[in-house]
C-alpha cells in the first residue's frame, strides 16, 4: 500500500512540474489591425484601404521578450500593388526591476504619439496622425540600443536613453561615424496624466540620403547639418460626472545648423481635445500648425495649418468608427477640404 501511495505522490509531483514548466514556457501572441476609409474630396466620393498591421509579441523568458511590427499598405505609385514595411523589431531584456535594455528598430521616443501608438488605427483618437508625421518633422524610427525605465517612484517616473543610426543611415548600417542621441523623460503625477520632455540630436553628413522623409523624391543632404529637436508634451484624461475629457498637446522645435546658413528653427505643434458624452460616443477637435524658417536647410519650406473636427464611435475596444472633417491650408498646396469615414478594427 505504501508503494502505491509513493507512486501516486511521484505522479502528482511530476504533473505539477509539467504544469509549472508549461506556464514558464515561451508565450507568443499575434494580433492584427486594419482600417478602411471612404472620403469625399474635390467633388467625388472615394473608397480606400488603409494599413494592415501585423503585431507580434513573445515572452521568450521571464526577462527576455520580443516585439515585431510589420505594415502592409497599398503603394501610392500603383493602385494594384502594395508595400511591406518593417516598423519595429525589438529585443527587450529586463535586467533589474522596471529597468530594461532594448536593441533593434524602435519608434523614436521623441514625442508622446510616436512612443505610445503603434500603427493600429483602432487606437488613434483621430483618423490619422498629426501633420508633423506626414511632413517628416520628427525622426520616426531609430535602429540602435536604448536603456528604459518605467513607473519609478511616487511620480511614476520614466526615461529613455537611445543611441542609434542617424537620419542619413539605414536599418543595417551607419554611413558615418556620428550617432543619433535621444533622451526622453516623463512623469505620471496622477492617474490619467502624463507630462513628458525629450531631446534629440543627430549629424547628417553631406551627400546622405535622408531616409526619414515622407513621400515624393528622396532628398539628399547638400551640406552637413547638425540637427537638434526639443519636444514637450502633455496627455490628460479626466472623468467628471461620468464624462471623460481627453487632452493631448505636443510641440517640437527643430534647430538645423549648417556652415553656410547658420541655425534655422522650425516649430511643429498640435492640440487634441475630446469629450466622452456617452460610453461609446466621443466628439473631438484637433489643431495642427507647422512653421518653418525662410531659409530652411533640411525641411521643405511648407508652412501648414490644419483644423479637424469629428466624432468617434467605439463599438468595442477593437472596433471603432470615425467621421471626420479636415480643413488644411499650406503654402505649397493651398487649401484642401476632406470628409473622411473610417472603420478600424483589431483581430
Amino acid at each position: 500500500m505504501k508503494k502505491n501511495y509513493s507512486t501516486i505522490f511521484l505522479l502528482v509531483i511530476g504533473l505539477l512540474l509539467c504544469i509549472v514548466q508549461q506556464s514558464l514556457a515561451q508565450r507568443t501572441q499575434i494580433k492584427g489591425f486594419v482600417d478602411v476609409v471612404s472620403y469625399y474630396q474635390k467633388g467625388k466620393l472615394n473608397f480606400g484601404l488603409g494599413e494592415q498591421d501585423l503585431f507580434i509579441t513573445s515572452e521568450i523568458t521571464q526577462r527576455l521578450s520580443f516585439l515585431g511590427e510589420t505594415v502592409f499598405k497599398y503603394s501610392p505609385d500603383s493602385p494594384t500593388s502594395f508595400d511591406i514595411s518593417i516598423e519595429r523589431i525589438i529585443l527587450k531584456y529586463n535586467y533589474a526591476g522596471n529597468h530594461s535594455i532594448l536593441i533593434g528598430k524602435h519608434h523614436t521616443p521623441i514625442n508622446y504619439w510616436n512612443d505610445t501608438y503603434h500603427h493600429g488605427r483602432v487606437f488613434f483618437p483621430t483618423v490619422d496622425r498629426p501633420l508633423l508625421f506626414s511632413q517628416s518633422f520628427i525622426p520616426l524610427h531609430t535602429t540602435g540600443i536604448s536603456l528604459q525605465g518605467q513607473n519609478l517612484g511616487r511620480l511614476r517616473f520614466g526615461y529613455d536613453a537611445m543611441l542609434g543610426n542617424g537620419l542619413g543611415s539605414g536599418d543595417v548600417e551607419d554611413n558615418n561615424p556620428f550617432k543619433s542621441l535621444t533622451l526622453a523623460v516623463h512623469v505620471k503625477p496622477r492617474d490619467g496624466m502624463r507630462l513628458g520632455a525629450s531631446f534629440y540630436h543627430d549629424v547628417i553628413s553631406k551627400g546622405s540620403v535622408i531616409h526619414n522623409h515622407y513621400g515624393g523624391t528622396i532628398p539628399v543632404a547638400l551640406t552637413r547639418i547638425n540637427q537638434s529637436i526639443v519636444t514637450g508634451s502633455i496627455a490628460y484624461n479626466d472623468s467628471v460626472f461620468s464624462k471623460k475629457f481627453e487632452l493631448l498637446a505636443e510641440s517640437s522645435m527643430a534647430m538645423n545648423r549648417s556652415d553656410s546658413l547658420g541655425t534655422q528653427r522650425a516649430v511643429a505643434s498640435y492640440i487634441y481635445a475630446g469629450l466622452r458624452v456617452t460610453d461609446k460616443i466621443i466628439p473631438y477637435v484637433r489643431l495642427d500648425d507647422i512653421q518653418y524658417a525662410n531659409s530652411e536647410v533640411y525641411y521643405m519650406d511648407n508652412n501648414t495649418r490644419s483644423y479637424i473636427g469629428g466624432v468617434r464611435y467605439e463599438i468595442s475596444y477593437l472596433a471603432v468608427l470615425k467621421l471626420e472633417y479636415q480643413h488644411t491650408k499650406s503654402y505649397m498646396h493651398n487649401i484642401s477640404d476632406n470628409i473622411i469615414f473610417q472603420i478600424a478594427v483589431g483581430f
